[in-house]
């Protein structure tokens, strides 16, 4: 069983930066790729960034792109999310997620087969 927990969010201001951490349980971790995603209240769960389990590929969502960079580290078992330029839209609950997805599902939920509880990022204007 593989078990994700977030950690790292909180309340911030427009332009400011978070980093999110999501620790995972097992040996698995190294063969898992490894996502971030997002939910806003009434809103669908949205791609934000994925990493390979090799680090060798790294994609984003086109609303993060250049402000947002995913990184994992094996020796912790733990991926991040370092967000900069944070806007007020970015507010949602941030979730890590571990799956073998195909290049057809590796931005999507169901590509995904274990998820965390959440993290809570605050924006304000």
């Amino acid at each position: 069983q593989v078990q994700l927990v977030e950690s790292g969010g909180g309340l911030v201001q427009s332009g400011d930066s978070l980093q999110l951490s999501c620790a995972v349980s097992g040996r698995a971790f190294l063969w898992y790729t490894m996502g971030w995603f997002r939910q806003a209240p009434g809103k669908e769960r949205d791609f934000v960034a994925g990493i390979s389990w090799s680090s060798s590929n790294k994609y984003y969502a086109s609303s993060v792109e250049g402000r947002f960079t995913i990184s994992r580290d094996t020796a912790k078992n733990t991926v991040y999310l370092q967000m900069n330029s944070l806007k007020p839209e970015d507010s949602a609950v941030y979730y890590c997620a571990a799956g073998v997805p195909s290049d057809n599902t590796r931005a999507y939920a169901r590509g995904y087969n274990f998820w965390g509880q959440g993290t809570q990022v605050t924006i304000s204007s």
